[in-house]
């Protein structure tokens, strides 16, 4: 069996890999990247390295050659250029002739009102369409998406937001990339759709665990969706990216990453690790990294 993995010199694709690599040999891994110089470490260790351009359907002919099960890792852009991309990844994988393919999708995506959901709503609809088993790991949202935010936590600074009371399923990266890896190898995940989300928390839960975490008291400063885009204007992110975050906030505020679900210890065979545990793991990493 061979199994390849998209985007995998990526945050989380090179997570899914070093997954897969604690139980399988490498000559039975394989990955598309769009560089593959910056996959030389793992092309070291016997990993196959193929180059794989979403924006080149005839590179992808050749990447997803001879492959069983397929992990598409959803990429990165504006959703129209998103769409274009994972369209152009999943005729590639029916021309190759993949037997399985595992999508990371996002969270209750047909009746996601998140912005960036349009995007999955037509990558599950294309592989849908062509009748190959799936399973699609609709991921709810990454810890360390805060990071700056924590950062700014740490260094004493308000938990700012406009999501109100909305809800979100924080879990780590690895976590996701530990399901992904286990959905690509076990069995019984044809045709599948799995809700990973972590335990569902408010912005005040999120700050109050932290607050825990750092042994400190993180003061939550709820304000409007034009006070957030002027902060984080402030804070010197380019205005391109301003419409995206203050967006993100208000799909939360509107409950669209508020799914709970055990489907995480369903995969794992485990449950997903504890809020106190993904804090304090992160904490560390920024702290190390200073």
């Amino acid at each position: 069996m061979k199994v390849l993995v998209t985007g995998a010199t990526g945050k989380l694709g090179s997570k899914v890999v070093e997954s897969l690599l604690n139980s399988i040999p490498a000559s039975d891994l394989a990955v598309s990247v769009r560089n593959p110089e910056k996959a030389q470490g793992l092309r070291d260790r016997g990993v196959e390295i193929r180059q794989g351009d979403f924006d080149s359907p005839e590179s992808l002919d050749h990447a997803f050659s001879g492959i069983d099960r397929l992990l598409i890792i959803s990429a990165d852009g504006d959703n129209e250029t998103r769409i274009q991309q994972h369209t152009n990844a999943v005729q590639a994988a029916e021309r190759a002739g993949v037997k399985f393919i595992a999508y990371t999708s996002i969270a209750n995506a047909p009746e996601s009102k998140n912005l960036m959901a349009p995007p999955h709503v037509a990558t599950e609809a294309a592989i849908i369409k062509t009748g190959i088993p799936y399973s699609f790991l609709r991921n709810n949202w990454y810890l360390e998406n805060e990071t700056g935010s924590i950062q700014g936590a740490m260094a004493g600074a308000p938990w700012v937001t406009s999501a109100g009371e909305g809800k979100v399923g924080w879990a780590l990266q690895q976590d996701y990339a530990d399901a992904a890896a286990a959905v690509l190898l076990g069995s019984g995940h044809e045709n599948t759709v799995y809700e990973l989300s972590g335990p569902l928390l408010s912005q005040e839960e999120f700050a109050a665990a932290l607050g825990k975490v750092l042994g400190k008291e993180i003061p939550v400063q709820q304000v409007s969706d034009e006070q957030y885009a002027e902060i984080m204007k402030g804070l010197g992110l380019p205005d391109f990216v301003i419409p995206i975050v203050v967006g993100i906030q208000e799909s939360i505020r509107n409950g669209s990453l508020e799914v709970e679900s055990n489907d995480f210890e369903k995969v794992l065979g485990r449950p997903v690790t504890s809020v106190h545990d993904t804090l304090t793991q992160l904490v560390h990493a920024i702290s190390q990294a200073k």
